[in-house]
């Protein structure tokens, strides 16, 4: 059989596989640090002449930033696109490192063996798996089973500041059936996933500045209004006793979950108090009339990051401060407007200010909650391919975290985007020691050769 023979081709090639992947991540693409631009046009390089060795008409496209990579493999059947990013987190704190986190290595656990080093897990490792699955389908059958492109970014660990002006320049070229995106992970790493809702992401900065300059709380204290009281309070009225979120018209375009899709999660059997126990916490401070799992994958989130005012330095002093400061952040889903919470957030704000009191905001990015409706026949083939795969049956989940490129897909190039990855639970990506379980790699191969056959 077709496919048989490309799964026998990976077994074997695996070896060969692995240490192009670990020869990748040696390059020190670091997208955030300007003192490592040439290492991610050296990745971008490398990726290009990786992808033409297998018959991909593969080029790098400069931008402002980072180049993006882009190939192409004409055939008949659906144009599939895949997309990856081969830039990195930074590695710091270096200390933390158990080894040079640019020289990967195989080290084996307790749990099998893993592929140790920065990007194993986010995204190079994902990425590979794609592209090994291509050379192996190449190597049997002399061409891929249908028309692809590839589509690798160098800018996602920084925000991806060239990425929509990209895709919109090139959105002809770029346009095609599926977007296959291999950023994400596997649930409780051991059940096949397919992410079909993403939670958007806005950012608010607040100052609230009272006196003109700090005063002696001796002097001022009682008589001076201090400024962190104000945004104490303020922070403390965003949520109610029930865990709901105050802001006004903040649930405006919040769907309820489809009962198919909660009965599925329900059969995940998510273990919530293992999950808050290994951070040392017991019970859901969410709303609590939803399911933990409900919380993390399909209701909306307001959260503080960061709050500092006065003095915080070692020892103590007696200051009334000037200015006091604050880092909020939501999570949204389904058709909730970032701008419109904005504003909503902004004048809650200002509506709570008391006399003498001044509010300064910037704003840290708005990006709308991306879903996925799974009723392209390509979505369960997929997840049956999957399940063939793995031998447990995979599942549709939601991803508590966001990903704009998803929504990037559809909003620009009108292409549905189907995010599938192998990474597990205890990856430490963006963390020291990252790691990727060679399960992962080996298995993540397999699946997408699966699930080009099955998509063709």
């Amino acid at each position: 059989m077709t496919l048989d023979a490309v799964l026998s081709r990976i077994d074997t090639d695996l070896p060969q596989a692995t240490e192009r992947l670990l020869e990748l991540l040696r390059i020190q693409s670091i997208s955030t640090d300007p003192a490592f631009a040439d290492h991610c046009q050296t990745a971008a390089d490398w990726l290009v002449s990786d992808l033409q060795s297998i018959g991909v008409t593969a080029e790098k496209r400069e931008t402002p930033g980072h180049p993006m990579v882009v190939g192409h493999v004409d055939g008949d059947g659906p144009h599939l696109l895949f997309y990856g990013h081969y830039d990195v987190q930074p590695v710091d704190p270096l200390e933390l490192w158990d080894r040079d986190p640019f020289d990967p290595q195989i080290e084996e656990t307790a749990k099998g063996p893993v592929i140790r080093g920065r990007g194993s897990s986010d995204d190079k490792g994902q990425l590979m798996t794609f592209v090994e699955a291509c050379r192996a389908w190449k190597s049997e059958h002399g061409s891929l089973p249908c028309r692809i492109t590839f589509f690798f970014e160098g800018e996602e660990e920084s925000g991806s500041p060239s990425l929509v002006p990209f895709m919109e320049e090139n959105a002809d070229e770029l346009k095609s059936d599926l977007a296959l995106i291999c950023d994400t992970g596997m649930f409780e790493s051991r059940v096949p996933s397919i992410v079909t809702m993403l939670r958007g992401l806005l950012g608010e900065e607040i100052t609230i500045t009272a006196p003109d300059k700090d005063l002696h709380s001796g002097m001022y204290g009682g008589v001076a209004m201090n400024p962190i009281r104000v945004l104490t309070r303020i922070l403390a009225s965003l949520h109610d006793d029930q865990g709901r979120v105050t802001v006004p018209g903040f649930y405006d375009g919040v769907p309820e979950l489809p009962d198919d899709i909660r009965q599925q999660w329900q059969g995940l059997a998510f273990d919530h108090g293992t999950f808050l126990g290994d951070v040392g916490l017991s019970k859901p401070a969410g709303e609590q009339d939803r399911t933990p799992i409900e919380m993390i994958w399909s209701r909306p989130t307001c959260d503080v990051n960061g709050i500092w005012g006065g003095y915080t330095g070692d020892g103590f002093k007696t200051v009334l401060p000037s200015k006091a400061h604050a880092k909020v952040s939501f999570r949204l889903v389904g058709n909730q407007d970032p701008h419109k919470i904005r504003n909503s957030f902004r004048q809650l704000v200002r509506d709570a200010l008391p006399a003498d009191c001044e509010v300064e905001f910037s704003g840290h990015g708005a990006s709308q909650a991306s879903t996925t409706e799974t009723t392209d026949p390509a979505f369960e083939a997929a997840r049956v391919a999957l399940t063939n795969e793995w031998n447990v049956p995979a599942a549709y989940v939601g991803c508590g975290g966001s990903i704009p490129i998803a929504g990037h897909f559809q909003d620009i190039l009108d292409t549905t985007p189907m995010l599938v990855g192998f990474g597990k639970d205890d990856d430490q990506i963006h963390s020291p020691n990252e790691k990727y379980d060679m399960e992962s790699f080996h298995k993540g191969i397999r699946s997408w050769a699966r699930i080009l056959d099955a998509l063709t």
